[in-house]
């Protein structure tokens, strides 16, 4: 080859170079302006809701205490979260309420909220006076002119949104939130004898309760718990380890007699070697997600069905990689076996099996721990486990620490299964520390 064809040559490859060093880029930044107009990102900035995005925070770390007044009878009747669990008894109240016949509710910091006859006045300290009294004209109110952001005011309805607390009032009831850090009622509700004592008192304190000796007593009603229902989340927690279970061992027992088939080196027939690999590429070609909406449809909610659509997935997934590994295996192990006589099935168990068993194992249990996280969502569509708790709690749009405390419990979940998946790889396949 000449200079100059050598030259022209290099002279190409630089040119290839820079289009692709610069070309690459600007490719990618025309893409991201792209997306941030095609996903209408200056419209999602312009709808975000800050003030709602707020106080689902303060919901997912607090509880709020309702004070509510039905305008129509004059009831009073204050509720932790509103739950007929957390109500307290007719006629008693929290020491920041004074019932009576105007009921003063102290927000804190000078902020006081005072129920009348006939509707609402509330002292708003650098504001001043609100009143508001709800008939069947609506809500009549003494706001005039500029109404602050913190007001939310229609014919209808009055909310009012401070630092020390939220006030409603519409026509058919008056009603207060007072937010405090904690979960309340966690271990027991207020119909509980041992609401109010601490460990110390139920440890080694006089019987609470006379029919039931503390321990016992306390333990009954904290697995009872009627608000957070912590008997039903530790059975969903179950639920949904089992469904990663069964689904990942099924799929285990199911794709390894079909990867045999899928094997250059066992099936010589190159049909039944593609049929097997499509059919492989089919299961896992589908998303778990559909496999889980098409057999709720096909076999009903539950956590059976959720099982089901995991072991259906990773058939698919498990024979790719199990076909893979038994085209990997070494032959002469094989023959060493086969020259003692032994049978074809034989052959597999001793010559092929212990060959393959590390990726399997590692395999399995790696699925195992993944399809934990993946069973919460599966529950959520399937109607079984955790992901059922966590998809109600968020319909509700008020029980959000609810929705904390079970992605809390998610995350310690798939905490565990990661150690112990992490520990069983050990022992079974690196073998423990002494060398056993």
């Amino acid at each position: 080859m000449s200079i100059a064809a050598l030259k022209a040559q290099a002279d190409q490859q630089f040119r290839y170079k820079r289009l692709v060093n610069f070309g690459m880029p600007a490719v990618i930044l025309a893409y991201l302006v792209y997306i941030f107009f095609a996903f209408d990102i200056p419209g999602l900035a312009e709808r975000a809701r800050m003030d709602n995005a707020r106080t689902l925070v303060a919901d997912s770390y607090s509880y709020k205490t309702h004070v509510t007044r039905d305008n129509r009878s004059g009831d009073v009747s204050i509720a932790i979260e509103g739950e007929r669990k957390g109500r307290y008894a007719p006629g008693t109240s929290p020491a920041w309420v004074a019932l009576g016949a105007e009921t003063v509710i102290d927000l804190r910091d000078g902020h006081q909220v005072i129920f009348t006859n006939t509707g609402m006045r509330y002292d708003v300290p650098g504001y001043g006076l609100i009143t508001a009294e709800p008939g069947t004209r609506g809500v009549q109110t003494n706001i005039t002119g500029d109404v602050p952001d913190w007001i939310n005011l229609s014919k209808n309805r009055l909310a009012i949104t401070t630092a020390a607390g939220r006030v409603s009032v519409t026509r058919n009831r008056t009603e207060v939130f007072r937010y405090f850090a904690g979960w309340e009622l966690f271990f027991f509700t207020l119909d509980s004898p041992y609401f109010g004592h601490g460990v110390t008192d139920i440890l080694f304190g006089a019987q609470i309760d006379p029919v039931r000796s503390n321990i016992t007593g306390a333990w009954q009603d904290f697995w009872g718990n009627g608000m957070w229902r912590h008997a039903d989340v530790a059975w969903a927690i179950f639920e949904t380890i089992l469904m990663a279970f069964l689904g990942t061992m099924g799929a285990a027992l199911v794709a390894l007699p079909l990867a045999f088939i899928a094997a250059r080196n066992f099936t010589p027939m190159r049909t039944a070697r593609f049929g097997i690999r499509r059919v492989f590429d089919f299961l896992r070609g589908v998303d778990g997600l559909i496999w889980t909406i098409v057999l709720s449809r096909a076999f009903g909610p539950g956590p059976m069905t959720g099982a089901l659509a995991i072991l259906v997935t990773d058939t698919g997934s498990f024979g790719k990689m199990f076909s893979e590994a038994l085209e990997n295996v070494d032959d002469k192990q094989i023959e060493g076996v086969q020259s003692t006589g032994a049978r074809p099935m034989q052959r597999y168990r001793f010559g092929v099996i212990p060959q393959i068993t590390p990726v399997l194992l590692s395999q399995i249990l790696y699925y195992l721990e993944s399809n934990t996280r993946s069973a919460t969502i599966i529950g959520a569509i399937t109607g079984g486990g955790i992901g059922l708790l966590l998809t109600q709690a968020i319909i509700t749009q008020k029980d959000w620490e609810e929705v904390s405390y079970y992605i809390v419990l998610i995350i310690l979940m798939v905490m565990v299964m990661d150690w112990l998946s992490g520990w069983l790889r050990r022992r079974l396949i690196q073998g423990d520390e002494s060398g056993h």
